[in-house]
């Protein structure tokens, strides 16, 4: 079995698969949200609500939730690759 699982306690495993959910559920959410709307990004998203090629509304709130699931996802990983790091030292 690969070491990293050796070194998981419980709670640190419970710790894991909860920020791996949150990974996976914000990725596919900021997606979905993104295809809604028919763009790539949060860019391309908020370029068209400026250039008035979609309403404002209710256009600017799915740019900002996009926003929000892509900040969240990026802390998220953070958090992630900062609690293996720690597990891997010990």
């Amino acid at each position: 079995m690969d070491p990293l699982y050796d070194a998981l306690t419980p709670d640190d495993a419970m710790e894991m698969q909860l920020t791996a959910r949150l990974i996976y559920q914000t990725r596919e959410n900021r997606r979905t949200v993104l295809e809604a709307m028919g763009v790539a990004d949060e860019a391309d998203l908020l370029g068209r609500i400026s250039r008035s090629e979609i309403p404002e509304h209710p256009a600017y709130e799915h740019y900002l939730a996009a926003r929000i699931l892509r900040d969240t996802h990026d802390t998220a990983r953070q958090l992630m690759t900062g609690a293996l790091k720690e597990i891997n030292q010990r």
